[in-house]
């Protein structure tokens, strides 16, 4: 096989350039992240006029976690039933997961891809829930968009650079080491550079384009919290793949991200727990979405 050439970022972030916005739809909800004054009806009709999207966002708003008691049939209604937040979340999750598809060349398994994401932006979502209570003003459905697209770099350099990332996939199973850290050995910049570009490119508030650019490492952005936040979701989201209820006293959770972050962020142990369990059924209602897909 000839040697590829060598990749550059400047080369990715002119992919970047050339990708298609994401779905009208999309767009008015990122616009209206911390927005009090939008109009729900309006963001209700222009996300139903984009039928594949809602049908994607419905199937899980109608799965046995919400426990409906009667199926809902459009946006407006499962706006009305489960609430804009939770909807508006479901929408963004359907859109971004239909955005990318890498080739089989590439060796990028996509399903654990976005489970990993799913989770990553619940425990987001979690962990800005309970700064809240603390008097944090950290809104719990931007650390759910931050959450979801904190590796969507990977995801980019898989389905635009395939031959490129092939390798690095490949050298990471075979080295004892961290996909970042790969990345920058092979490429000379990581999935997160190339994740914040996207998430420019895409209009996302600076918060969320931070924490994508940062999130493996939080100490070069302490005292943002939005970081901290998909930092620790990162981390946890990997113990939530592999999440056995039953071991859960077992492990030491706190340990698995940066000691400073936990204690920015006023976790404990039996906080971290309790968020992981009680996670577990909405993460399996926004995975079906992938099994749906085929």
């Amino acid at each position: 096989m000839p040697e590829l050439v060598a990749l550059t970022l400047d080369a990715v972030l002119a992919d970047i350039e050339r990708l298609p916005s994401l779905p009208a739809a999309v767009d008015a909800l990122v616009a209206a992240l911390g927005d009090e004054n939008i109009s729900i009806d309006e963001l209700a009709r222009g996300i139903a006029k984009d039928q594949v999207l809602a049908a994607r966002a419905l199937r899980v708003a109608n799965s046995a976690f919400y426990g409906l008691r009667h199926k809902v049939s459009s946006i407006h209604e499962a706006i009305v039933v489960l609430g804009f937040s939770a909807v508006g979340s479901l929408v963004t999750a359907a859109s971004v997961t239909g955005y990318f598809k890498p080739s089989a060349d590439s060796g990028f398994d996509l399903k654990p891809f976005w489970r990993h994401c799913f989770g990553a932006a619940l425990c987001a979502r979690a962990l800005a829930r309970n700064l809240r209570q603390n008097a944090s003003k950290l809104n719990p459905e931007s650390a759910f968009t931050a959450g979801l697209l904190h590796d969507i770099g990977a995801l980019l350099l898989a389905t635009t650079r395939p031959a490129h990332y092939a390798e690095v996939l490949a050298a990471c199973n075979q080295q004892d080491r961290k996909l970042h850290q790969v990345e920058r050995r092979i490429l000379g910049f990581d999935h997160a550079a190339v994740g914040a570009a996207l998430a420019v490119r895409w209009r996302f508030p600076p918060e969320i384009v931070l924490a994508v650019a940062r999130h493996h490492e939080p100490e070069s952005a302490a005292g943002e919290i939005m970081v901290d936040v998909v930092h620790a979701a990162n981390m946890l989201a990997y113990e939530l793949a592999g999440c056995a209820l039953a071991d859960a006293d077992e492990r030491e959770l706190l340990s698995c991200f940066h000691p400073a972050v936990g204690r920015r962020l006023g976790l404990d142990e039996k906080s971290l727990h309790g968020l992981l369990e009680g996670i577990l059924p909405e993460h399996e209602a926004f995975s079906a979405m992938l099994e749906a897909d085929g």
